[in-house]
């Protein structure tokens, strides 16, 4: 599991193997299983958490019991509650396992000083949020802009790799449309 975080930071900063060592120094594994959580609405979520196995999700349940996804997170993905992260606040969210699943977590204090005493580190993470902020906001525009059919077909161009991992019915969830108005989407977009 640690080889495959140091497989990603390799590939994507240009941190010397000494400081390579540093970072996987603070890094706790942790196994989840099946439907186990990462995380449940309530708490304080503490790391930065970086998938190496598996699949989870990140979604929030409202006063009827439906749960709204917010995102997964399979192998190379890093996943978490950033407002909770920073501002030590209870977290509004719940994260649990799809499939049993592998994560590399950092606590906040050692991911802060990783970035404090490795730029190369620091340059990685910067990167990463940028790349997550454009996510979050093309994810919004394709939310308040895009028909049903149109946000289904744009998840299946960004993430195909999840369509045969993930219930329908959560990835009608995350669309935010209904399970029935996914399936005739995909009974449509088949007889095309």
């Amino acid at each position: 599991m640690i080889e495959v975080f140091k497989k990603y930071i390799r590939e994507k900063s240009k941190v010397s193997e000494e400081d390579l060592d540093k970072i996987i120094a603070v890094c706790q594994v942790k196994r989840v299983r099946k439907r186990q959580y990462l995380l449940q609405e309530g708490d304080v979520w503490k790391y930065n958490a970086f998938v190496t196995k598996g699949c989870v999700r990140t979604y929030t349940l409202d006063d009827k019991g439906n749960e709204h996804i917010i995102n997964f997170a399979v192998e190379n993905w890093w996943t978490g509650d950033r407002e909770s992260l920073a501002s030590g606040e209870s977290s509004i969210f719940n994260i649990d396992a799809l499939e049993d699943s592998e994560i590399v977590l950092i606590s906040k204090s050692n991911f802060e000083m990783l970035c404090v005493q490795i730029p190369a580190f620091n340059d990685m993470v910067n990167g990463i949020l940028q790349k997550s902020f454009i996510v979050a906001q093309n994810r919004i525009h394709t939310f308040i802009s895009l028909s049903a059919e149109e946000k289904y077909l744009k998840f299946l161009e960004k993430f195909p790799h999840l369509v045969m991992r993930v219930p329908q019915g959560m990835i009608a969830s995350y669309l935010g449309i209904t399970p029935e108005t996914l399936s005739r989407i995909r009974n449509q977009t088949a007889k095309k």
